[in-house]
């Protein structure tokens, strides 16, 4: 036993870290770095599926009813894989229509329909208000039990004023009200309250384990210890399938499990309302149940654990989990079980309220404002503020309420029994949403029949048996059914018997929801406004782009009415920046002539949705807009008429973009016909200019020759003039042919096996007299062994020479020769210490005649070939050549693709080969 004020420094110590966590949270996503926006946070916030109904209720269920607790998980486990298809879909219709909550979503669905969404609402308050209570009565009794051992059975009988419980469930509306309504938008992300409900999932997990841990390791021997006890004790049928344990009754929990895990209003908002990415599905589809995997790891053997040590069953299952570690004294064990339960009741807390807040300020509170004109007129200018009101006051009555349905019902029931009855109240949403997503014939008439059909057998199956326990009705309606019809008991509804009460009442309830929704579906007929919808949320992934466009709108809106009724909800600033991204967005202005743009006064409702929910947004718009009703024939006229105009377009942008591209080839041809024409002029005019310089010299120098009477020693130097000059001729005359066959794709290489490290000595050893001559340093750094490669030696060889031959016209001091081996290319690399080339010259450095472009009055060196001829060569090889310069140095760095049939020696050294001193 622990002393209560330890108990509840502790607990409020904790609530203490998750406002620092939210809070931290909530100021790193207004500086931009949104820790939310993780995947795996995404998919850890999820896990407020397991509540303390999970925590404790799960052990409990286990200890009475066997393996049959694992159909509450296995259900979300098999659904997970097909949230990419039902989930993402949801996902998306909310995004693009600012929906706001799962009464909000099925309103929407159904042409914005007022009463479809405050039915909603109330179903939801009534299915979940349970489900909350059982998570302060977890918190209660497990503070009970740390305190006292075990429940007292005055805890339900003291005032309120002097249970901790009530004083806990006011921190915990103090806490949702920060983080769950400081954004007017409904729609809006809640990154502290996502950041706290992520790390209290960890939490649960880690506390849970340690218990498990604890139990199987340390008061047994082992999962093997712990069963063989079960077994001498009689226990076995706990992991057996039974009669109780029949397939059916597995099947009907886990198919209501998987849609409490798409459809609790808490799912709802984290799984669709926090989401900000529609692929963190990916990470969630195999996260989240491997989340549920490790959490159910250790209930057996805790469950087992109770029965075996408890024998007297004196202590209820359900708190298994902290009454073990408190039975063989471990304090700060229980403790630590205690907060981790506790994790798990605040998370639910939170997430429901702020979801049924939303709810009840969206779908409840502010249709009757708006239609009582008394209450609009007051508070027309405030009724951004009179919401966020609603929303906290909301969050503190739907907590309160929890807290008295505990005092008075959901005390004397078991977690999971409580549990179990929120999720069949939830799951007469389904055939609503589904059918609303995937079938465009699904009608108001047959949602909101079905709806209340479900819920009336839900809560006469379901609710009124607790209320009789609780003594609220009288005990005859148990024994001889309402009204004295034995085919009206409320858990043997016309004489079925051997089902579960749970399965028996999600059975009647949900056929008798699903065939009124497809009848009366099939039956009724559609407003236009109802058409529009489930066109939307069917194609949804069609329409997503251009919604706003693609809604059929026949009306008359003044752009100023418009204007004032964002004003009222988003003030002035936010207003116009939302005009501004409508005209951004479509490329046009609001209106014309004071009237607004059909677009604009839709795109203007979706804003109001994603504030005070769709029907009430429809409600807003109604009320400053003239719009006709569409009849079905008119939209499905508009509906024609738009298919032949997108048909007409289609086909008129398929031969305006052939024409378009017709066009560009022809421009394309004409530019590069023009460039080659003037390429040729240039050509011919840089190859006439090269010419006729040394057929200058060559004409100057033999008319001296001719004409004077010269010295032999004379002679001899103008003769050895006029031969290199016919030399330059020649060589010149050599690489303009030899660039015309690469040009024309007439040259061959001759491709042979050659080694690289022979190919790179011999072109160095034929320069090395040329650096000595210059008093230049060569260094040679071959940084492998063996390589082989198939090549055409010469030419290879040509490029080499050339570089290095250009190296040595403008280095300093030092030339450097350096080749490896990376990612499967052969590099080799020349560098030398010179002034390298001007920055708005190297684009053209690998240019035919590139030198001839810059001539100054010096003689330039070379013909400007080189380098052209040497990047044909490269390329023809199926490699690259580019200049790399850095501050005093220049490098040319060519790069060849090694074949995987070629031989390398697989390990590489850095070997200097030469590093010979040419000065």
């Amino acid at each position: 036993m622990l002393e209560s004020s330890l108990i509840i420094s502790f607990t409020f110590g904790y609530l203490a870290i998750l406002f620092a966590i939210a809070w931290f949270s909530e100021k790193s996503a207004e500086k931009g770095n949104n820790l939310a926006s993780s995947p795996y946070v995404y998919a850890l916030s999820l896990a407020v599926y397991c509540t303390a109904w999970t925590y404790y209720g799960s052990v409990g269920r286990a200890a009475t009813n066997g393996l049959e607790f694992l159909t509450i998980y296995i259900g979300p486990s098999l659904v997970a894989p097909l949230w990419w298809i039902i989930m993402r879909k949801i996902i998306r219709i909310s995004k693009v229509q600012q929906i706001s909550s799962i009464a909000d979503f099925i309103s929407s669905r159904y042409g914005k329909n007022i009463t479809l969404g405050g039915l909603v609402t109330v179903f939801c308050l009534l299915g979940i208000l349970p489900y909350t209570s059982i998570q302060i009565k977890a918190i209660a009794s497990s503070f009970e039990i740390l305190q006292n051992d075990q429940i007292g059975a005055q805890l339900l009988e003291l005032p309120f004023y002097q249970d901790t419980a009530f004083y806990l469930s006011l921190g915990l509306a103090l806490f949702t009200i920060l983080f769950g309504t400081r954004k007017l938008e409904a729609t809006a992300q809640h990154e502290g309250m996502v950041m706290a409900v992520a790390f209290e999932s960890i939490f649960k997990l880690l506390a849970f384990l340690a218990v498990g841990l604890f139990v199987t390791y340390f008061v047994f021997d082992g999962f093997q210890d712990i069963f063989l006890q079960a077994e001498l004790r009689d226990l076995g049928h706990l992991f057996v399938m039974s009669e109780e344990n029949s397939a059916s009754e597995w099947f009907w929990l886990s198919v209501l499990s998987m849609m409490a895990i798409m459809f609790l209003p808490r799912q709802f908002q984290m799984t669709v309302i926090e989401n900000n990415d529609e692929k963190h599905l990916d990470k969630a589809m195999w996260l989240f149940p491997l989340y549920l995997l490790l959490i159910n790891v250790f209930v057996i053997p805790i469950a087992l654990g109770g029965l075996v040590h408890f024998d007297s069953a004196s202590v209820d299952a359900d708190t298994y989990v902290l009454a073990l570690p408190i039975a063989y004294d471990q304090g700060w064990l229980a403790l630590l079980v205690y907060l981790g339960g506790f994790s798990a009741a605040t998370s639910m807390i939170i997430v429901s309220t702020i979801a049924l807040s939303n709810m009840v300020s969206n779908n409840l509170v502010m249709p009757i404002i708006l239609f009582n004109d008394q209450l609009k007129n007051k508070y027309q200018h405030k009724l951004g503020d009179i919401v966020v009101i609603i929303r906290r006051a909301t969050i503190i009555l739907i907590i309160l309420a929890a807290y008295l349905y505990y005092r008075e019902v959901s005390g004397y029931f078991s977690l999971v029994s409580i549990g179990l009855i929120s999720f069949v109240a939830i799951a007469q949403f389904t055939p609503a949403i589904i059918g609303g997503i995937f079938w465009k014939k699904g009608a108001r008439p047959g949602a909101l029949a079905g709806i209340v059909a479900g819920f009336i057998i839900w809560f006469f199956t379901l609710v009124v048996p607790t209320m009789v326990m609780a003594g609220f009705l009288p005990q005859t309606i148990m024994d001889d059914g309402l009204f004295g019809i034995a085919a009206l008991k409320p858990y043997s509804l016309l004489g079925m018997e051997g089902m579960s009460y749970v399965t028996h009442a999600l059975f009647f309830s949900l056929s008798a929801n699903t065939i009124l929704y497809v009848v009366l579906s099939l039956y009724s007929r559609q407003s236009s406004k109802e058409h529009n919808q489930a066109v939307v949320f069917v194609d949804i992934f069609k329409y997503s782009t251009t919604l706003d466009s693609s809604i059929i709108w026949k009306g008359q809106a003044y752009l100023p009415d418009i204007k004032s009724l964002l004003d009222n909800f988003l003030g002035t600033e936010k207003a116009e920046e939302a005009l501004r991204n409508f005209t951004v967005r479509t490329g046009r202005e609001p209106g014309q002539n004071n009237y607004a743009d059909p677009e604009l006064v839709n795109y203007s409702e979706r804003l109001l949705s994603g504030i005070i929910g769709a029907a009430s947004a429809r409600v807003m718009v109604e009320s400053v807009v003239k719009e006709e009703e569409i009849s079905m024939e008119e939209v499905l006229s508009i509906l024609k008429e738009t298919q032949e105009l997108k048909n007409l377009n289609l086909e008129l942008k398929k031969k305006s973009k052939a024409l378009k591209k017709a066009s560009e080839d022809l421009r394309e041809m004409n530019e590069t016909l023009r460039l080659n024409d003037m390429l040729k002029d240039e050509f011919i005019s840089t190859v006439t200019h090269e010419m006729k310089t040394p057929i200058t010299s060559i004409r100057a120098f033999s008319e001296i020759l001719m004409d004077e009477d010269l010295p032999e020693e004379e002679k001899h130097k103008f003769l050895d003039i006029i031969i290199q000059e016919t030399k330059r001729m020649s060589r010149l005359i050599d690489q303009v042919l030899e660039l015309e066959k690469f040009d024309s794709g007439r040259q061959k290489l001759n491709m042979e096996n050659t080694e690289a490290r022979i190919l790179i000595l011999q072109s160095a050893e034929s320069m090395l007299q040329v650096f000595k001559e210059k008093s230049l340093e060569f260094e040679l750094d071959l940084q492998f062994e063996e390589l082989y490669l198939n090549l055409d030696e010469d030419r290879i060889k040509q490029v080499i020479l050339n570089l290095l031959s250009n190296a040595s016209k403008f280095a300093v001091d030092k030339v450097k020769l350096s080749s490896f081996k990376k990612n499967q290319h052969w590099i080799l690399q020349v560098c030398d210490d010179g002034k390298g080339v001007p920055k708005e010259e190297v684009p053209f450095i690998f240019d035919k005649f590139f030198q001839a472009k810059n001539q100054t009055s010096k003689k330039p060196i070379g013909s400007g070939l080189g380098l052209a001829i040497s990047k044909k060569i490269i390329e023809y090889h199926g490699g690259e050549i580019d200049i790399i310069q850095e501050p005093g140095k220049t490098c040319f760095q060519f790069s060849l693709p090694i074949n995987e049939s070629e031989s390398l020696n697989q390990y590489s050294t850095t070997t200097h080969e030469q590093n010979i001193d040419r000065r």
